[in-house]
């Protein structure tokens, strides 16, 4: 069984979680980071990190993290981190192709002694059941008696500078309790917050995929409030503030769901509840509500345009912020795509402006060519969509300039004072 002195570490994967993490233990070992892009293994060699979520100056203070895009190299390491992503697929179903060619590339570099962590968001069951089976096919080894596996699942929050990965308490896990003991102590060397080692990682992989799905319940009953709300004429941020008061209520905000984590880990468990044969009925309708925000929003602006006899079709409007949060450039999942093609779908002419995002990756993730600047007075309706701070600089006044003398303006993420915004959601 390994030490934790003789630990030579890779981390697989370096987009918003894996790199953070190889960053903070490469300050205290040697690690090998690995990433089948190439492009991005240049630039993080060049000192630059495109996600900002690793600024320049703390890339360069890793002193003992070395990149590569050459699987071979991993062959020098005894422990692996897979940090890829797990996203869903068009029909809302897990897609665990990334997970899968990640353990491949480790398989075949697997060794006697071995121990492979994960810490992408799965199922219960998914790291023994699916990757596994992969280590043991490509390596010819024996799971727990030659190669042993932990997991312990992300808790990045991208875009935020204060909760990082040291600060925020780890979950941790192993397949056997000696290897248990190694993970934990591997993330005690980072992790300022501490650590909770949890029974078995079946457990540990719960633990995580229920996180997001209360945070996802939560955004949807809010969602659904706001939409009987509106119809009642009753402004929900007032709502909201006066239930606010009472200690134990808890504060949600109505709004879009989108990320890399709260409106894609609900269907991995709902994927595993079906198919031991139980139908998640609360889960899945919290789901369905939160994925037709999109769709809601732009009915309740057209409305708003037609009864100040603004011409919908043809007509012409700015979606202010692309990314499936603030202050980030993230795209991944973002629900704001929904308002663009639904309005499209009206006959809408749509400019997107979003300071944070790459007009590139945007154009190829969801074929979106975003403004470099919104043009004045232009526009018949404005939507407040993302709470950039760079919006909230902008005040009112100067955002009201971008639309014709007679527009619409909608405030999706209550940037606004209230009164200021047409609409709220």
């Amino acid at each position: 069984m390994l030490t934790l002195p003789q630990v030579r570490l890779a981390v697989i994967g370096l987009g918003y979680v894996g790199l953070p993490l190889a960053v903070e233990f490469g300050k205290h070992r040697e690690v090998l980071g690995f990433d089948i892009n190439t492009t991005r293994i240049e630039a993080l060699r060049a000192g630059h990190d495109a996600t900002l979520e690793v600024d320049d100056a703390d890339l360069r203070s890793a002193s003992g993290l070395r990149f590569t895009a050459d699987a071979t190299e991993l062959a020098a390491c005894n422990v692996f981190i897979v940090t890829v992503p797990t996203p869903i697929d068009e029909h809302k179903r897990p897609d665990l192709t990334p997970l899968i060619k990640a353990s491949e590339t480790v398989g075949r570099v697997l060794k006697r002694g071995d121990v492979v962590i994960y810490e992408s968001t799965v199922y219960p069951g998914a790291t023994e059941e699916d990757c596994v089976p992969v280590l043991e096919r490509l390596s010819g080894l024996k799971f727990n008696a030659d190669f042993f596996a932990g997991y312990s699942p992300e808790r990045i929050n991208p875009g935020d500078k204060e909760h990082r990965v040291t600060t925020i308490k780890k979950v941790t896990s192993g397949s056997t309790p000696e290897v248990g003991e190694l993970v934990d102590a591997l993330y005690r060397q980072i992790i300022t917050a501490g650590t909770h080692k949890a029974e078995s990682i079946r457990v540990a992989e719960a633990a995580k995929v229920i996180e997001n799905t209360q945070r996802d319940l939560n955004i949807a009953l809010i969602n659904e409030l706001a939409i009987i709300f509106n119809k009642m004429g009753i402004d929900t941020e007032a709502v909201l503030k006066a239930a606010g008061t009472k200690w134990n209520f808890l504060p949600f905000r109505p709004g879009l769901v989108g990320g890399h984590c709260i409106g894609v880990d609900p269907y991995y468990l709902t994927h595993k509840a079906q198919a031991i044969g139980y139908h998640p009925e609360i889960i899945l309708a919290g789901r369905r509500l939160n994925d037709g925000m999109g769709a809601y929003v732009v009915s309740q602006l057209v409305k708003a345009m037609l009864k100040r006899r603004i011409q919908v079709e043809g007509s012409r409007v700015l979606v202010m912020g692309l990314t499936f949060k603030e202050n980030c450039p993230d795209l991944r999942n973002t629900r704001v795509v929904d308002i663009v093609r639904e309005l499209a779908d009206y006959g809408i002419a749509v400019d997107v402006f979003d300071p944070w995002v790459s007009a590139d990756e945007a154009l190829h993730e969801y074929g979106i060519s975003p403004v470099d600047e919104p043009a004045s007075h232009a526009y018949d309706a404005i939507v407040l969509a993302v709470a950039h701070e760079q919006f909230r600089e902008l005040g009112a006044e100067r955002i009201r300039a971008l639309g014709k003398p007679q527009h619409v303006l909608y405030d999706l993420k209550y940037l606004l004072p209230a009164g200021e915004a047409d609409l709220r959601l």
